[in-house]
């Protein structure tokens, strides 16, 4: 899925793709928000981004940060509310596709 800029974006960072998967798994079950793409950042860095309304991403980067950090280690967590669409061209390197 192509990030556009037209909805919030929402990022969580952690170590290593376990905490990783633990925190897609809650972000999506958290709020109503669609996975954009991940990032694999190098030295075992994994970033999850997901797209929707200001306050469904809030909610589900929250639950992300929490599940991430029960389990492993969370590096960042942030929400950017209504980001350029230029960003687009950063954040979907490896598009999620439905």
């Amino acid at each position: 899925m192509r990030y556009q800029g037209d909805e919030a974006l929402g990022l969580v960072e952690t170590v290593g793709m376990v905490p990783a998967i633990a925190a897609v798994d809650k972000m999506l079950k958290a709020a109503n928000v669609e996975l954009v793409s991940y990032e694999n950042v190098g030295s075992t860095l994994v970033t999850i981004m997901v797209k929707g309304d200001v306050a469904a991403v809030r909610e589900s980067v929250e639950a992300g940060a929490a599940a991430a950090r029960a389990i492993g280690k969370l590096t960042a967590h942030n929400v950017m509310p209504r980001p350029i669409k230029c960003v687009g061209d950063i954040v979907s390197l490896y598009d999620i596709e439905k």
